[in-house]
């Protein structure tokens, strides 16, 4: 391996790129679709990473959070309505997917009423809010599973191909 850059203020690319062990060489040749000096460039911030890229890294790295950091923090589409997803362990992710699971239950009569007629008054409007703010949570902890199993399958831990099968059945 090269040496570690003493740079400050690295860029996710950069760092995740040294977490994984790869000089900029290696990593290009790994990826196969990004030159070397373009991967100094986007790790320098000289130019804009493109969502491709982000993706091609995401696997080479075996860092799938890659595509939700470019989403939330780069891409204009996203940065206004892909959530940003935290790394959890699995153990807080089903414990956060049953609390707000258990919470929308308790309001199921209430969604059911104030949905009832097709539209949403004043006065239905805070519990409507509380109730959104639920199934946002339900989102939020669905998606962290989702990088979970992504994160575990980079690191070898789940067979994939299996997992892949088992859902299409």
């Amino acid at each position: 391996m090269g040496k570690k850059s003493i740079k400050e203020n690295k860029n996710i690319y950069f760092t995740s790129r040294e977490e994984a062990g790869l000089t900029r060489a290696q990593a290009s040749e790994l990826i196969g679709t990004i030159s070397d000096s373009k991967l100094e460039k986007i790790e320098t911030d000289k130019v804009a990473v493109q969502p491709e890229d982000v993706a091609d890294m995401a696997v080479a790295y075996k860092k799938p959070e890659l595509c939700n950091y470019y989403c939330t923090h780069e891409c204009r589409i996203g940065k206004g309505n892909v959530p940003e997803v935290k790394i959890s362990s699995l153990s807080e992710i089903v414990l956060g997917m049953l609390s707000a699971l258990n919470s929308l239950d308790n309001q199921k009569a209430r969604l059911i009423d104030i949905t009832a007629d097709g539209r949403i008054t004043d006065d239905e409007l805070q519990d409507f809010a509380e109730i959104q703010h639920q199934l946002d949570n339900i989102d939020m902890t669905v998606e962290a599973l989702r990088l979970w199993v992504k994160n575990t399958i980079a690191e070898g831990k789940i067979n994939a191909d299996k997992l892949k099968d088992l859902k299409a059945k």
